[in-house]
């Protein structure tokens, strides 16, 4: 069990709880967070999950797949720590982990 903090463009924070194994997508869907719509459920097929991920994390995940970075390129707001919220595991490197969400997607 870890806690993830999503920040919205205002910068409200809103802290959540997440399985170990569940993506972060999910926990987002499951926690009502407005920006991520994950129109595709997680099949790597839209970008509708995009977020930035806290520096302080970013470097403890696993780096992008190609599938992954080639749909980052076509996300409103790219930045280097750009993911999509599909493709990140929690687990206890995530527990504490900040995740924004890009104004483009409020």
């Amino acid at each position: 069990m870890s806690e993830v903090v999503f920040v919205d463009s205002a910068g409200r924070e809103t802290r959540v709880s997440a399985e170990d194994g569940e993506t972060l997508m999910a926990v987002a869907v499951r926690s009502g967070i407005d920006g991520i719509v994950a129109q595709c459920g997680g099949a790597l097929a839209c970008g509708t999950c995009h977020c930035y991920i806290d520096e302080a994390h970013l470097d403890l995940l696993p780096l992008p797949s190609e599938e992954e970075a080639d749909m980052i390129e076509f996300v409103m707001e790219p930045k280097a720590n750009s993911r999509l919220s599909c493709q990140i595991l929690m687990n206890g490197v995530t527990d504490g982990m900040r995740v924004v969400i890009p104004d483009s997607q409020h």
